[in-house]
């Protein structure tokens, strides 16, 4: 028995199967031999998933899951799951963006990027994949021709780090990375099957004329760089070459880059490696992320057996089983044997004087497995921390209280934290990156950056009158300040795009505000001043300023 991350799908035939070496019904490539031992088992287990997203996981089951029911509760699941991860907005923040000129400079030039490169379309697809299998990864690179760095999102089952011997932190960075897959072969134009391996290492900086350089984000010099290789490999070579991270260069045929480069080894003038894996989950020790569906695969599959014998108990209730007796059956002319007899409204069968019809009903097994699926959903909802009004199986209109359903949404909330927690210093590290890379490119000053983040929007209901009234208090109250304020109105729903650009024109509004009554008191101490003048002269001339009014 192996415990890991993937084992809680060893109860799978198939899982067992193709980690032994033997595909079955999963593809070839998940067992073939430049695949490391250590990522067999989680190749497999992401095509697994994969096939619960798609209503396909019966297919693994043989023929006893050709007329297996399966509805859509595991896309369900990852699509909920999702929606609630990433909330209603996310935004792109710089530390002291509010106050500090170079901040607010970065921000603008990475919200830009953000819009340039669709990172939150990006996003949505990274992260289904993050949600579902368990990992995602970016890929980040610099386009002379775009003048920014461009965002890949690369399918986690391309991924292959080489993980430092020994390493106790599962955040430690690898210095060597591949993104490797297969290309089948074209019968039609006679191309092969190759193998693509792109190799991302980290290592000294092998130049004769120097063997240290000054990166435009660091103070003092570095002698590590990192080295790009893209390489190809006959399909029919690679057994003999051996796994993924020792495969021979004597065979490969290398790529070259838009600019007629040879891909081997070339430096790329950065310090470290272009790539952020992200995890689904905090996974301890692990390098790798958990799935949303793992704790639910077997539960999903009792679900899916539950619908198909509901739907075989149902299609004998509306056509329900029946016995006859004392009735002459057609006959085939040709064989003499009986034709079956079709059941068809209006029709009619003349019984014999001791002719008998007798039914089967089974409404009552369809009332019974109609409750089981009910309660599996129940359970499936608690496995999954996702409550019934999220998986459309409560009506929020049935509940007794907005409190009762705040109460529902603790566990939710509790996992969604964990998984932002996750993800918090990966979107960091990414948006480091990028402004690393634009410096790298000249399009950026040299010197230091404020830290930058992915901030997620709210993603529960919440009741935005409560919020507005504690907000206008603990502000006025001075316990609050203005921008936490602005925060958390943007968490509660109100459509505030952007915490910042509400806060400068909340600013802007109370400085003009400000000068219209600095204004206004102007005036009336002008108008005071020549009303006393013209008493002085009324008073001068024996009359009250009164009698002069009348």
């Amino acid at each position: 028995m192996v415990i890991d991350t993937w084992g809680a799908l060893a109860y799978k035939p198939a899982f067992q199967a193709a980690t032994e070496g033997k595909s079955g019904r999963l593809p070839g490539s998940v067992a073939a031999s430049w695949v490391p031992e250590a990522d067999r088992r989680r190749l497999v287990a992401y095509t697994l998933l994969a096939a619960y997203d798609t209503n396909q996981a019966a297919a693994l089951l043989g023929e006893e899951g050709d007329d297996r029911r399966e509805y859509g509760d595991a896309s369900l699941i990852v699509d909920q799951t999702l929606s609630h991860l990433l909330g209603e907005t996310q935004q792109v923040v710089v530390d002291g963006a509010e106050d500090d000129e170079t901040a607010q400079e970065r921000e603008k030039l990475l919200r830009d990027w953000a819009d340039a490169e669709h990172l939150r379309m990006r996003m949505q697809h990274a992260e289904r994949n993050a949600v579902l299998l368990g990992d995602t990864v970016y890929l980040l690179a610099w386009s002379r021709a775009k003048g920014r760095p461009i965002l890949k999102t690369i399918d986690p089952g391309f991924y292959y780090p080489v993980l430092p011997d020994g390493a106790i932190d599962a955040d430690e960075y690898p210095q060597r990375v591949h993104l490797a897959w297969e290309v089948p072969e074209d019968r039609a134009s006679g191309r092969k099957g190759i193998l693509r391996r792109v190799t991302y290492e980290l290592g000294p900086i092998d130049t004769e004329s120097n063997s240290t350089r000054r990166y435009p984000w660091a103070n003092q010099p570095s002698a590590t760089t990192c080295y790009l290789t893209d390489a190809e490999w006959d399909l029919d070579q690679v057994d003999k070459t051996g796994d993924i991270d020792a495969l021979s260069l004597s065979r490969a045929r290398f790529c070259t880059n838009s600019d007629g480069e040879v891909l081997n080894r070339l430096d790329l003038q950065l310090d470290f490696i272009p790539i952020v894996h992200v995890p689904n989950t905090i996974n301890g020790g692990e390098h790798f992320g958990q799935s949303s569906l793992l704790s639910a695969a077997q539960l999903l599959d009792d679900l899916g057996t539950a619908d198909t014998d509901s739907q075989r108990a149902a299609a004998t209730t509306g056509s329900p089983i029946i016995g006859l007796s004392g009735v002459r059956l057609p006959v085939d002319r040709k064989t003499g044997q009986p034709l079956p007899v079709q059941v068809a409204p209006g029709m009619v069968w003349p019984l014999g004087e001791s002719g008998q019809l007798s039914t089967v009903d089974t409404s009552a097994q369809l009332a019974e497995m109609r409750a089981y699926v009910e309660a599996m959903r129940d359970r499936l909802s608690v496995i999954t921390r996702l409550p019934g009004s999220v998986l459309g199986t409560v009506d929020p209109a049935q509940v007794p209280s907005g409190y009762a359903m705040q109460l529902s949404f603790g566990p939710l909330d509790a996992m969604v934290r964990s998984m932002r927690l996750a993800r918090v210093s990966k979107y960091r590290l990414l948006l480091k990156m990028v402004l690393r890379l634009y410096q790298a490119g000249g399009a950026l000053q040299v010197g230091g950056s404020p830290r930058a983040e992915v901030v997620f929007g709210s993603y529960l209901p919440s009741d935005q009158t409560g919020t507005l009234n504690l907000v206008t208090q603990g502000v006025q109250a001075g316990v609050l300040s203005v921008e936490t304020g602005v925060r958390m109105l943007a968490d509660a729903g109100f459509p505030i795009q952007d915490a910042a650009e509400e806060l400068d024109r909340i600013r802007s509004e109370k400085n003009e505000a400000a000068s219209r009554q600095a204004t206004m008191l102007e005036g009336v101490t002008v108008s005071e001043d020549d009303g006393q003048d013209d008493g002085a002269v009324d008073d001068e001339a024996g009359r009250t300023p009164a009698e002069t009014t009348a």
